[in-house]
């Protein structure tokens, strides 16, 4: 339940620290206060619900959990111990045994009010280190400075942080003079990456809090579970389905501007030819509407303005590479459309090994993740994205220049779609089990290549590579082509997650989705055995050839 008191005692602290924070820089732009949205209770008893009915350990709800997700909470927002101080943390007492209560059903606005503390202080702490740039630090003083306090007291006094702050500035300062810089850049490139992070705070959105609380609750649960908002849910998709619409071009903050860094190519900037890298975006119109100046904003949001459905039109004004503020500007109009991430696909080439007396031809297919798109297979949409139909595809390509020997390349590959990485082993196995899975009542599921009709797409000699980053999915391949001897395993002991996670798209639980959308929810069901019944759970899969 909410505690009035508490409540109170955080909002008075919020007001009196921002009332501090105004006074140390007045220019500061401080956004109003944050504050739960209708949409974020909804999505808790969402995911309250999934929890206790669905995740492996059937997880409860309950005053214990929430004291680890109170601590996980104050972890995340600030692990190392250089914001908060003792007091702030023992106002945040009060709801150690709440937390449980605000998922469920109950306001979240203590959850809010937290992290406006934690803002507040963090402006504190950077108007602190801005004034320290004021004169160049005295290197002959024999001082240290602690970089890990993740085990430190937390400080009892604003002096305190002072003093732990005054040594971080000075040791970002020493780092730079290492590097050769003189004082006058060194304050230059200190003021900005301050003042960019002072910016930051300020352009924090409601979503952002409730997606950081939520995981600090889902990763309480276990390491792999989490949630992620609706904009979050929709890169996510992206990643997966390595497609979206929109113009095809990769973009990043440079100071206050939208910079271009490269071109995709195929699409929509691409074939227009206009739009090149460096050039800065400063404004954008959705067709004939008027222009809104992006100067300074986020960069998710400038892209969500930029993308959109196919043969729609975005007008981008811009300011060529190189031009100065306030250079004649120009505008471009691009019809959005399709856009494919290929450099992000599976991909192939031949090396050539010269041994015994001739030229051995070798194809290696580089898999950097198990990708596959769902929504396309679900609208029957033949060409959908499948990292098994890429594979194949690049099979029977470098079979028709002639190989030897082919290497899989799963390095720093962390896994993915389960169904693809069945149906990749389906490739190179003729029949049988791939992996068992264990839900959370015990019951052994066995799981084959999932085509109907299974075809080995490859008999020759096989090799897979991994190293410690290779996980889950593609633990899964690797282990299956171990257990079977299809193939030779080579490289480092993989990463070592042995657990099943299913993906809830929580809008299609609601009657009425919210305009925003609710994001999804990753929620551990279940863990996953080698066809041996052994699991890879903090083990991994051990290579037959090691390699540093």
């Amino acid at each position: 339940m909410k505690n009035n008191k508490a409540d109170t005692y955080i909002r008075m602290i919020i007001g009196l620290l921002a009332c501090a924070s105004l006074s140390a820089n007045a220019t500061s732009v401080i956004e109003p206060n944050l504050a739960p949205l209708d949409r974020h209770e909804n999505i808790g008893t969402l995911v309250t619900e999934f929890v206790t009915k669905s995740h492996y350990r059937h997880a409860a709800v309950d005053d214990a959990l929430s004291s680890q997700v109170l601590d996980r909470y104050i972890e995340a927002l600030d692990n190392n111990r250089m914001y908060f101080l003792a007091s702030d943390i023992e106002a945040f007492e009060q709801f150690r045994y709440k937390l449980d209560d605000m998922v469920g059903h109950d306001p979240l606005d203590p959850v809010f009010d937290m992290f406006e503390v934690y803002r507040t202080r963090v402006r504190e702490r950077l108007n602190f280190a801005l004034t320290q740039l004021e004169s160049a630090p005295d290197f002959s003083v024999d001082e240290s400075y602690r970089f890990d306090r993740e085990e430190m007291p937390w400080a009892t006094s604003s002096k305190e942080l002072d003093e732990m702050w005054r040594k971080r500035v000075k040791n970002d300062a020493l780092s730079l003079a290492l590097a050769e810089k003189e004082w006058e850049e060194i304050q230059e490139i200190l003021h900005k990456r301050y003042a960019r992070f002072l910016k930051r705070m300020d352009q924090i959105k409601n979503d952002d809090v409730f997606e950081t609380f939520m995981n600090a609750f889902a990763h309480t649960l276990d390491p792999h579970s989490s949630y992620l908002s609706p904009r979050n849910s929709e890169e996510y998709r992206i990643q997966m389905s390595l497609s979206y619409f929109g113009i095809g071009a990769s973009l990043q903050i440079d100071d206050d501007y939208v910079m271009v860094i490269n071109i995709i190519p195929g699409g929509p900037a691409a074939m227009d030819g206009k739009l090149k890298p460096n050039d800065r975006i400063t404004a954008v119109a959705q067709g004939d509407e008027e222009m809104v100046d992006v100067v300074g904003w986020r960069l998710d949001d400038v892209v969500q303005l930029i993308r959109g459905p196919a043969d729609t039109i975005v007008r981008l004004q811009i300011m060529p590479a190189g031009a100065l503020p306030g250079a004649e500007q120009k505008v471009l109009s691009l019809t959005r459309n399709q856009v494919k991430l290929e450099e992000q696909a599976a991909k192939s080439e031949i090396i050539t090994v010269p041994r015994d007396g001739r030229d051995w031809s070798i194809g290696v297919i580089e898999v950097p993740s198990f990708y596959r798109d769902y929504r396309a297979l679900s609208t029957g949409d033949k060409n959908y994205t499948s990292t098994t139909k890429d594979v194949k595809r690049l099979i029977g390509e470098l079979e028709e220049q002639g190989i030897d020997g082919l290497i899989i390349d799963l390095r720093d590959n962390g896994g993915g779609h389960l169904t693809e990485a069945t149906a990749l082993s389906g490739l190179f196995i003729d029949n049988g089990p791939v992996v068992q899975l264990r839900n959370s009542n015990g019951r052994i599921q066995r799981l084959d290549d999932p085509d109907p009709v299974p075809r080995v797409a490859y008999n020759g000699p096989l090799a897979v590579l991994v190293n410690r980053y290779s996980a889950s999915a593609s633990e899964i391949f690797a282990a299956a082509i171990q257990d079977y001897a299809r193939g030779v395993i080579i490289g480092q002991q993989t990463f070592g997650k042995g657990t099943v996670q299913n993906l809830y798209s929580l809008d299609q639980y609601v009657r009425r989705p919210d305009d925003e959308g609710l994001g999804q929810l990753t929620l551990t069901i279940g863990k996953y055995y080698r066809v041996t019944g052994e699991s890879t759970q903090h083990r991994g899969v051990d290579p037959d050839i090691q390699l540093p």
